[in-house]
């Protein structure tokens, strides 16, 4: 016997019991931000690799260790997505839809990065994001935050807590840069190889090391708020003040820098401390520079994007109640009623179209199928056998509730439904 192919490491299936979960998330997302107007753009899975080198940084990590890349039947180049802004970016500079206009964008789907799998990151991961591009001013930084916050109180999402920094202008960072890179070099000897590497390509990323042995050292490290630019200093103040206003709690982290080489000023993450390290559910920021690094005209833009594996791992470790799958499981004994029963539920579909139901199939006992409908999650049973088909009637089964069961006809079968569903 042939060896079963098995999923490839850190790709995961997501099966029929846990695939309403997403549908449940991904109905709140797309409500929320039509609610906001922002409206859907979908990306190819596959870019040209050159895309993410320009725009992620060839010295990261994900460009240096974590894409999957390869080469086609052309000898193109050409990476599976490893995040969603490069192309959201690249899109909208192909298609004309960024300069002297106002975008607000979003996306789902799945990226890939060829990382140590864990809980919470795996080597596909699914995505989703919210981009604006075309305005300036922090009050879009503050509406996306708000986003953010709303969908957390949407999905009953408790202990995530807002974390939010600044890393100015391109050249304000550039002359914190070397005040850092003199600092780290006055400590190389504290330094861990890894933080050494970053040190020569990508040197802000030294302070995000969860190395212990280095955690004095780096707290005491020149902070990049103290090195400000006035327009970001004022920036910076104006989103604090809209936040303030609007009753969302934050926390200033002068750690914070993001990990990728086109954030700009506002920068910020919704973390947890109940996903052990993966802590960041959330994140996101400025990246005023990324539409012009990629070949664009100048254009303000700002986004965040966040993992929805670890929403919902978060949103199951808190015991939220799973949702109901099936409001109805029909219940048809002997094949006369399965004859009828066809034409009854497709009845009870025309004129409930948001009820979800079962059609029994298959045959089988009462007792089996019974069964099959408590196994189902349905609230209730509607039985049809031989009395019930000469009377032209139903018998309702309560499943959740502890409610005697009742007979209803068949015309008014649609109308009971509407008031106990």
């Amino acid at each position: 016997m042939a060896k079963s192919i098995q999923s490839i490491r850190g790709m995961h299936d997501v099966l029929p019991d846990d695939s309403y979960r997403w549908q449940a998330f991904e109905t709140v997302i797309r409500q929320l931000m039509a609610a906001y107007g922002y409206r859907e753009i979908r990306m190819p899975l596959v870019e040209s690799t050159d895309l993410f080198c320009r725009s992620i940084g060839e010295v990261t990590d994900i460009v240096e260790k974590e894409m999957y890349t390869f080469e086609d039947r052309n000898g193109d180049r050409l990476t599976l997505r490893p995040e969603g802004t490069a192309s959201c970016v690249r899109a909208g500079i192909q298609h004309g839809l960024l300069h002297n206009q106002v975008q607000r964008l979003w996306y789902s789907g799945p990226m890939f990065r060829h990382e140590r799998p864990q809980k919470g990151r795996y080597r596909q991961f699914h995505q989703f994001g919210a981009e604006v591009y075309g305005i300036d001013t922090p009050d879009i930084d503050a509406e996306l935050i708000l986003i953010s916050a709303r969908l957390w109180q949407q999905l009953g999402l408790k202990n995530v807590r807002l974390e939010l920094n600044t890393l100015g202008s391109n050249e304000a960072r550039a002359e914190y840069k070397q005040v850092l890179v003199d600092y780290l070099n006055q400590h190389r000897d504290v330094l861990d190889e890894d933080s050494l590497r970053r040190l020569a390509t990508n040197p802000l990323r030294v302070l995000d090391s969860k190395n212990p042995a280095m955690k004095q050292m780096l707290d005491r490290a020149p902070a990049l708020i103290d090195h400000l630019d006035d327009e970001s200093r004022q920036q910076f103040d104006k989103l604090k003040a809209s936040l303030d206003e609007v009753g969302i709690s934050y926390t200033i982290n002068p750690r914070l820098v993001r990990g990728l080489d086109y954030y700009c000023k506002t920068v910020f993450e919704w973390v947890t401390d109940e996903l052990g390290a993966q802590g960041t559910i959330c994140a996101g920021g400025r990246y005023d520079g990324l539409v012009e690094q990629l070949g664009g005209k100048p254009t303000p833009a700002i986004g965040f994007a966040l993992g929805m594996e670890r929403i919902l791992a978060l949103l199951e470790s808190q015991q939220q109640q799973p949702l109901q799958t099936v409001d109805i499981y029909m219940i048809l004994i002997g094949a006369a009623s399965e004859i009828k029963g066809l034409q009854i539920s497709e009845n009870i579909r025309d004129a409930l179209p948001g009820v979800k139901m079962i059609t029994h199939c298959g045959g089988g006992s009462v007792k089996s199928q019974m069964k099959k409908a408590d196994k189902s999650g349905a609230g209730i049973a509607l039985i049809i056998a031989e009395d019930e088909l000469e009377n032209e009637q139903v018998t309702v089964k309560y499943l959740r509730e502890n409610k005697e069961q009742v007979t209803v006809s068949v015309d008014e079968l649609a109308a009971f439904i509407t008031k106990i569903v």
